[in-house]
């Protein structure tokens, strides 16, 4: 059996490290569509390693967040109301699919997740922390679909969420947008969901997506 050097774990350590500052500022950004990520400029930003920001950004690449250009090392994936909608359109298959499949799965334990990933959601707002909310939305958006016993569709559900959570960060700033009541929206999903009503459920939440979509689609236009 093989033992990983400690120089091997520091290096796993940085370079996890590295995947998620830069998912981050990517998600929210800070590094804006199309910028080229220099490798010398990011570990001096991040202080670390050129080889961690190197492997991070490859591993960034399969979230599609990432580009890899031929020999010219990579670059923040550019975005665009087309790819958006494309995001928005595949969301609302998958996770209808999803959705279903976890309330004809449906246990006390699951409604228990839910109810508490709800809590925790709401308690969030209420502190008005805006990273803690959006760890907890996805949090509950993903325990929606999480009983489908259905771990590669799951895996297609976070990542397209990620990125639409890009997307929104982008289109900040638009006042319509906190006009809805979203904490209706989530209500009235998890009520539909915690009833069995899978119809109700489905529609309820791809009605909360599209809605986000009509309200964002004025400023990504403007890509």
């Amino acid at each position: 059996m093989s033992v990983m050097k400690p120089s091997e774990g520091k290096e796993t350590s940085a370079t996890h490290s590295a995947y998620l500052s830069l998912r981050q500022m990517i998600l929210t950004g800070e590094l804006p569509p199309g910028q080229k990520l220099k490798i010398e400029q990011l570990r001096s930003t991040l202080d670390t390693g050129a080889s961690p920001v190197r492997e991070a950004l490859s591993l960034l690449t399969s979230d599609l967040l990432v580009e890899r250009l031929d020999q010219r090392g990579f670059r923040a994936a550019p975005a665009s109301l087309v790819n958006f909608n494309e995001i928005l359109s595949l969301r609302c298959v998958m996770e209808d699919m999803a959705l279903r499949q976890s309330i004809a799965r449906t246990t006390a334990d699951w409604e228990e997740r839910l109810v508490l990933t709800h809590h925790r959601m709401k308690r969030a707002v209420e502190e008005g922390s805006i990273p803690k909310f959006e760890d907890a939305h996805k949090s509950f958006h993903m325990a929606l679909l999480d009983n489908a016993n259905s771990p590669i569709l799951l895996r297609y559900c976070s990542q397209l969420y990620d990125l639409n959570i890009r997307y929104r960060y982008l289109a900040a700033g638009q006042t319509n947008y906190r006009k809805r009541d979203i904490a209706a929206e989530h209500e009235e999903i998890l009520d539909a969901t915690l009833r069995g009503d899978a119809d109700e459920a489905s529609a309820t939440l791809i009605r909360h997506y599209r809605s986000t979509g009509e309200y964002l689609t004025d400023p990504l236009s403007k890509l």
